[in-house]
């Protein structure tokens, strides 16, 4: 069985200072530059990019560890809401979950959580899915797809259905493990991830 490396580095990174509340990244390895520079992962560079776009946008926290799963999500965000009075929560989680095959039920109540406990401290969402090899059978994956989509319909949110969508299927842009992207794919992993964020900041104005 895959897993994603577990380390307890929580990375951050911020812009200048703004009037609005910040942006808060919650995900697993993919989100917090497992084994690369942490300045080329690609919430950093979506930060660098709000912060070029318009100097008011938010800043980014990013509350990304590797290893991280929908459960471990849940129990660490009533501090991170408290903390930070996000605007916008990123929820990049479940691909741990998956790799672990843990029930799909347990993974949706986890999720559902997430999102209601972001809903109801203010906070915009967006779901970031993601696709697990193809030796967990359709099943299983079909059932992991299926549960973003119907989370992402159930709270009307924004869905990036696959964050690695054209990096995991193209090896030269894959780590030897096959799960993480090199520091050279995190630009087409922001711009998976880009067009939602730049239709959801009018809305946090």
């Amino acid at each position: 069985m895959f897993l994603l490396a577990c380390s307890a580095a929580i990375s951050t990174a911020a812009a200048a200072p703004t009037s609005h509340r910040p942006v808060l990244v919650l995900g697993d390895s993919l989100s917090a530059a497992y084994h690369i520079d942490v300045e080329s992962g690609w919430v950093t560079l979506l930060a660098q990019r709000l912060a070029q776009q318009n100097p008011q946008n938010p800043h980014v926290v990013n509350a990304s560890i590797s290893g991280e799963t929908t459960s471990g999500g849940l129990a660490r965000l009533s501090g991170l809401l408290a903390e930070h009075t996000p605007s916008l929560v990123l929820i990049e989680l479940g691909a741990n979950d998956g790799l672990r095959g843990l029930p799909l039920d347990q993974i949706r109540t986890n999720l559902g959580r997430i999102m209601t406990m972001c809903r109801d401290a203010g906070a915009k969402m967006i779901l970031l899915g993601i696709e697990l090899p193809v030796n967990y059978g359709p099943q299983y994956r079909s059932g992991l797809r299926g549960m973003y989509r119907d989370a992402a319909k159930e709270f009307n949110v924004p869905l990036v259905p696959f964050l690695l969508d054209g990096v995991a299927q193209e090896p030269k842009l894959m780590q030897d493990d096959g799960l993480h992207p090199l520091a050279a794919a995190e630009p087409k992993v922001l711009d998976n991830v880009w067009p939602a964020v730049q239709a959801t900041l009018p809305a946090l104005r």
